[in-house]
């Protein structure tokens, strides 16, 4: 199953198992853009899944007071209200990141923007499988969700194949997963940029580095825990997203390891990251970081380790003893 067929799956169970689920949005009775609502509309009729005017705004608005049966902003509606309210059930899905011909309208990453604001929480699927099981969590979550679909290069709606489950199924939300498992770096990414990440992982394995690889899936609250579990064992850290380097999440979680983890780290930690430029369309090759851009990195953070070796066998300090 691809992208967007197990998106559609999650939709149907979502509106099957409870008659308040509703779908509606720009082009949705049809199947959308990326045709990810496709079939809805017959099956649960056009009074639960129906197109919306092509106002953003609006339809999160609608969202809000359908949701929580009061217009109000949706990521302080539980505190105003002393958790005695909440604004659970609202699930804002859309596309994020480079599609190989968007240009600077279509394929920004804005996560960062969205973790900025307390109450809304931000998720990020890789694959069918976790879109699916991620997807299913943030519809039943008590709080508003912001869930980021990939396009990439070559669109990962209908590129990206794997098994999924036929049935109902949740995967736990603030939760990484440890993909690959390694001794020398650690690399934390989300979404689409985790098969170039793979990737770099691969070529470095080629110089004798041991790369370990961590999907946060859940930017806001992240799992702060299993990142810090793997570089107190590794030593180093790069993450990589798409967003531009000056603000993006990445940022955040190098200043919390950097808290947490300070003694433990052999070396800077590294952001291989887009440009702070809005995005091109004829020099997207540039902008994106790829695996070599990942790969060199891998080797300079841990190059660090050899530096030390040095200076320690010549009798001097490291910097960060």
């Amino acid at each position: 199953m691809n992208l967007f067929s197990a998106i559609n799956q999650a939709l149907h169970i979502a509106l099957d198992s409870d008659p308040r689920a509703y779908v509606f949005g720009e082009d949705v009775s049809f199947g959308g853009v990326f045709r990810c609502t496709i079939g809805l509309a017959d099956q649960f009729g056009k009074n639960r899944v129906f197109n919306t005017p092509l106002c953003e705004q609006g339809i999160v608005g609608f969202g809000i007071g359908l949701a929580a049966m009061i217009v109000n902003e949706a990521a302080k509606f539980r505190y105003r209200s002393g958790n005695q309210f909440n604004c659970g059930g609202l699930t804002i899905r859309a596309p994020y990141g480079a599609v190989g011909h968007g240009g600077h309208y279509h394929s920004q990453s804005p996560e960062a923007f969205f973790c900025h604001v307390p109450g809304i929480k931000v998720v990020v699927p890789r694959s069918p499988q976790q879109a699916k099981g991620l997807l299913l969590s943030c519809i039943r979550d008590p709080n508003p969700v912001v869930f980021f679909e990939p396009k990439a290069w070559h669109s990962l709606y209908r590129v990206a194949v794997e098994k999924v489950p036929e049935c109902d199924y949740m995967l736990p939300l603030s939760l990484a997963e440890v993909m690959r498992e390694g001794n020398d770096i650690t690399l934390v990414g989300w979404g689409a940029q985790l098969a170039v990440m793979e990737e770099a992982c691969i070529e470095a394995e080629k110089d004798g580095i041991s790369c370990e690889l961590i999907d946060l899936r859940t930017l806001i609250p992240w799992d702060k825990d299993t990142v810090e579990a793997s570089v107190r064992k590794t030593g180093r850290l790069l993450i990589s997203h798409e967003a531009p380097v000056t603000g993006g999440f990445g940022a955040e979680i190098a200043a919390s390891v950097v808290e947490r983890c300070f003694l433990r780290l052999e070396a800077p930690i590294a952001r291989i990251c887009g440009f702070d430029t809005p995005f091109p369309l004829v020099f997207e090759p540039f902008y994106l970081p790829t695996k070599n851009k990942a790969n060199i990195g891998c080797n300079q953070v841990h190059s660090e380790l050899l530096n030390w070796d040095v200076n320690m066998s010549s009798g001097r300090a490291h910097p960060n003893l």
